[in-house]
């Protein structure tokens, strides 16, 4: 992640809002931030910090703490920083709670907390990724980052009283730290699937092992034994039960059939007896259905004669209805006759009233020839108005027209005069622009050929520094193999005076197999060990290894040295005799140039603008010219037309008469006129509709009456005609009057009940007869059965087939239990056995990978365990320097007691001791110098890998104060290799010496109306 901006308003010390640009420092640049106690440096870590996270470096105050008590009410507090990674762009702005002003009103409101995250693509258009939701944009900063809150303080910025965390975490800490630097997560995935894996395995066998014992309690059983034994018992038991069943059956069976022949001969003798007792009632009902018999005849005979009893009551109705329609015809030929005399007498008003009906219609015609012609003298009386008008409106216009066209051509003129000076200035506007871009191109030369001379001198020091190191180890290694020669030769010429005292007279030598001994060895000093002489070559390998490594340092430096002095070089020739100026001379000019392009860029925008401004104003003076000369022309036409209709109107107004020349009243008198037309002419209608409606009346009362007497004396003939008809059909049936003949009818439904009683008696009596011969026949062989004894029978044989029966069926019900329980155990059995060996091999990768064997490290830890090696690799150079060859960081490989996470934990080994100690016994500087190293070899390492990360910035919160002066310069210098690499380097100190020589600042100045940022460049 490389820093931008950052903004900050009322926030900390800040009372306004002040702005860092971290682009104006350079690329990768090393800078102090420098001020008094409290101005507030620590403050622009806290707003680095809080901006991403919503939390500040140190964590001792909240963002709702962080409010700047001199701030102006208005102002909210708030902090934006602006950051790159890779290629992209993004920005967060975050707004802690805070009490604010309303906005409307007095008083104030709470201001909740927010947070707005822009994404910046190359070309610089924004997306905005989170609106205001302040855990969203958390976690999009650490998805970005790959870092979160705490992760961020050890590796990235660096605290006041944080650096010795990252230092002495231990195991568990560091793994949560590195796993999320190095992304690790997999080998942390792939123990937890294992992990999980062998448990469920563990899981299933212990089911599978739970579902057998289920099984045999199932089965009230303990062990497959028992369950052979069991199979042993119930088999041959279970035979003999089969065959006593299919006895009982065959018994039973055979008295089933013996029951149901019996009940069905018993049942035949039942029925005979049922039909004599039928065969009594049957004749005793004889003389009922002769009865019956008879009353339906005579129901027959009285049915045929009430057609003419039915006929002669309708004949009788309908002379008493004629006679009564007759009377009524003759009253209603009354009235009609009066009603026409008055409508005749009515109707002599008819003549009076069509007189007056014409004179209306005449009226009427007159009135209405007087509408159109007082539309046309409306409508001209109109059009005159709106011509007049428009007349005195396009005279209006006129004016204004020509009051704006001399305007305009004297803005022309007077922008024509100014065309001259613009057109000198802007003529200059290339030539400087070209000269101030080649005057930016040489100035950013220049400060880089400052930069690599300062780079070179630098390099130079450090050469002389190495060179004068590597004599001394050239010195040192002389020396330790003098020693380890000398001890060497030593020890050599002591193995002989040994071999020499064990020599015996005229015993061969060993080594050169003489007998003879003429001059043995004797040593006069005391040997060497082999302590001793392994310690002494130790001693040359160690001065060895230093010095090759002191060489190829300095061979490295010689290198770097020359590529810097051909850059130098290159950069002096490019600029020329222009090296020997100043940077201030080179930034003077560079002043001057840009004020002269702005003043000819001024120039040429304001002539760009007045011609366009005058092109501008010639098209409005033409049009307006155009429009003035339409204007004119629109006016005379408007004032032939005014004379026109003036005319036209006049003549309109001879032909109306004063009293009708609104349409109103003109309107009113023809709704009157019509009004009383129809009123004559309704009375005119009403009167002949009375008198014809009266005559027709009286016409349709004579015709009605003249029907009625007619119809009356027709019914009194049929009546008489009806009335002997019945009186012949009652003589010729036997009824002696009309209430005998309604005594013997019977509805249809009662005729049709005796009908089927009759027939249901005789077809019973035949059915009984037929039956009974049948029975009597078959049964004069037999005999009546006895029932009792053969239920009791078979009540015997069903009671010992149930008895067989449920002694089958429990050795049945347990035999398929047996069954069942043996292929069910076969089943558990194979599948627990195929969950055994894949625990053989998935239990054995868990345990391995979760760190359950010997030295409890996981997968994950072993692999962070390796690229710790090489962070410490990288960070024991760095510590190395600084502290003078003294330390060396190494990984604590022993296991932790107890159950405690190991395989993390850091040592320091110390070559003024040869010992190996915890990081936690070194002294405050010291810790400082490895907190330092460990934090940019965890920097170096992460990028190495490319696992997501780039650690390509560092604040470092003081700290510098604990290290002497040495330690100081070697820290100095690491850093500034740090800068050169590539790396943003930020230092909070007080120490002066980091002040001298670190150019590049923030100084942060304390007023008594709040801090304030200033940037100070080399």
């Amino acid at each position: 992640m490389k820093p931008l901006s950052l903004s900050m308003s009322a926030f900390g010390p800040f009372a306004s809002t002040q702005t860092i640009d971290f682009t104006e420092l350079g690329n990768n640049p090393l800078f102090l931030i420098n001020g008094p106690t409290g101005a507030g440096k620590t403050t622009l870590l806290d707003g680095i910090c809080f901006a991403l996270y919503g939390k500040t470096t140190g964590n001792e105050r909240e963002g709702s703490q962080m409010r700047c008590d001199m701030a102006d009410d208005s102002v909210l507090t708030e902090v934006t920083f602006h950051f790159q990674l890779g290629s992209t762009g993004y920005r967060i702005r975050r707004v802690p709670e805070q009490e604010r002003l309303k906005k409307s009103g007095d008083g104030s409101t709470v201001q909740k907390s927010e947070a707005q995250l822009y994404k910046i693509a190359p070309d610089g258009s924004e997306t905005l990724i989170v609106a205001s939701k302040v855990s969203d944009a958390t976690a999009e900063i650490e998805a970005l980052t790959g870092l979160d809150v705490e992760q961020f303080r050890q590796v990235m910025v660096l605290p006041q009283g944080k650096f010795r965390e990252l230092l002495m975490a231990d195991s568990k800490a560091r793994e949560q730290i590195f796993s999320q630097l190095f992304q690790t997560h997999i080998y942390k995935g792939i123990e937890d699937t294992l992990k999980a894996k062998a448990a469920d395995i563990r899981a299933l066998v212990k089911e599978q092992r739970a579902r057998r014992d289920g099984i045999l309690q199932t089965a009230a059983l303990t062990s497959d034994d028992e369950l052979a034994a069991e199979f042993s018992r119930i088999e041959p038991e279970f035979a003999a039960a089969t065959a006593a069943k299919e006895q009982c059956v065959a018994a039973h069976l055979a008295a089933l059939k013996q029951r149901d022949s019996a009940q069905q001969l018993f049942a035949e003798f039942t029925r005979l007896e049922e039909l004599q007792a039928e065969a009594l009632r049957l004749n005793e009902q004889q003389a009922h259905i002769a009865t019956q018999t008879t009353r339906l005849e005579v129901a027959k005979q009285a049915l045929r004669v009430k057609p003419l009893l039915d006929n002669a009551l309708s004949r009788e109705q309908e002379a008493s209805v004629a006679a009564v329609q007759r009377d009524s015809a003759q009253s209603t030929l009354d009235a009609a006759k009066l009603a026409l005399a008055h409508a005749e007498t009515a109707a002599q008003e008819i003549i009076s009233l069509e007189h007056k009906l014409r004179d209306l219609e005449q009226q009427h015609s007159h009135l209405s020839a007087l509408v159109p012609q007082l539309a046309e003298f409306a409508s001209l009386e109109q059009a005159l108005t709106q011509a007049k008008e428009i007349l005195q409106h396009t005279k209006l216009q006129g004016q204004e027209s020509k009051t704006a066209l001399a305007t305009l051509v004297e803005q022309r003129s007077h922008c024509e005069n100014q065309l001259p000076a613009l057109q000198s200035q802007s003529e200059q506007q290339l030539a400087t622009a070209q000269a101030l871009q080649q005057h930016r191109h040489m100035l950013e030369q220049f400060k880089q050929w400052q930069q690599i001379c300062a780079k070179v001198a630098h390099t130079q020091g450090i050469l002389e520094q190495v060179g004068s190191q590597g004599k001394v180890l050239n010195t040192q290694y002389q020396a330790a193999s003098t020693a380890y020669k000398s001890l060497q030769l030593k020890w050599f010429q002591g193995q002989a005076a040994i071999l020499a005292r064990e020599l015996k007279p005229h015993e061969p030598c060993p080594v050169c197999g003489s007998s003879a001994h003429p001059h043995p060895a004797v040593s006069h000093e005391d040997l060497p060990t082999d302590l001793q002489l392994q310690a002494a070559q130790d001693a040359e390998a160690l001065a060895l290894d230093n010095l090759n490594k002191a060489r190829a340092e300095y061979r490295g430096l010689q290198k770097q040295l020359e590529a810097q002095q051909q850059q130098a070089n290159e950069l002096a020739a490019a600029l020329g005799d222009k090296v020997e100026l100043s940077l201030e001379s080179h930034r003077q000019a560079l002043d001057e140039l840009t004020q002269q392009a702005k003043q000819t860029d001024a120039a040429a925008q304001g002539l760009q603008q007045l011609q366009q401004q005058i092109k501008t104003l010639q098209q409005q003076e033409s049009t307006l010219t155009q429009q003035l000369e339409l204007e004119r022309e629109r006016y005379r036409e408007q004032e032939g037309k005014v004379e026109r209709l003036s005319g036209q109107f006049a003549e309109k107004a001879l032909r109306i008469p004063e009293e009708y020349r609104t349409l109103e009243v003109l309107n009113q008198a023809i709704a009157n006129n019509q009004q009383q037309l129809e009123q004559i002419k309704r009375q005119i209608d009403a009167l002949r509709a009375a008198q014809q409606q009266a005559a027709q009346q009286s016409v349709a009362a004579q015709t009605a009456l003249s029907a009625a007497i007619e119809r009356c004396n027709g019914a009194a003939d049929l009546q008489v005609q009806a009335q002997q008809a019945l009186l012949a059909a009652l003589d010729n049936a036997g009824f002696t009057d009309r209430d005998a003949l309604r005594e013997a009818l019977l509805t249809d439904e009662q005729m049709q009940a005796l009908a089927e009683g009759i027939e249901t008696y005789h077809r019973q009596c035949a059915l009984n007869q037929s039956q009974l011969t049948q029975l009597t026949t078959k049964l004069s062989e037999s005999t009546s059965p006895d029932l009792d004894a053969l239920e009791a029978l078979l009540t015997e044989r069903l009671a010992q087939l149930k008895t067989a029966e449920e002694l089958w069926s429990q050795l049945n019900t347990r035999l398929t239990l047996l069954n069942n329980t043996q292929t069910q155990l076969a089943v558990v059995d194979q599948k627990a056995k195929s969950l055994e060996d894949e625990y053989a091999v998935i239990g054995t990768l868990a345990d391995v990978a979760n760190g359950n064997t010997g030295n409890k490290i996981s997968l994950q830890r072993f692999v962070l365990s390796v690229l710790l090696d090489d962070v410490l690799l990288a960070a024991t150079q760095r510590l190395h320097l600084m502290s003078k060859g003294r330390y060396r960081l190494l990984r604590k490989e022993d296991r932790a007691k107890g159950n405690k996470a190991s395989g993390l934990e850091l040592e320091v080994e110390d070559a003024y001791t040869s010992k190996v100690r915890p990081v936690a016994t070194l002294s405050g500087g010291e810790s400082f110098m490895a907190a330092l190293s460990m934090a940019l070899g965890l920097s170096d390492v992460v990028q190495a890998y490319a696992g997501g990360i780039k650690l390509d910035t560092l604040f470092i919160d003081e700290g510098f104060g604990s290290l002497d002066q040495d330690s100081l310069e070697l820290a100095i210098r690491t850093l500034m290799d740090l800068q050169s690499a590539g790396r943003m380097i930020g230092v909070i100190s007080h120490v002066s010496e980091m002040k001298e020589q670190i150019g590049t600042r923030i100084d942060i100045l304390k007023t008594s109306h709040g801090s304030e940022i200033k940037v100070i460049l080399p």
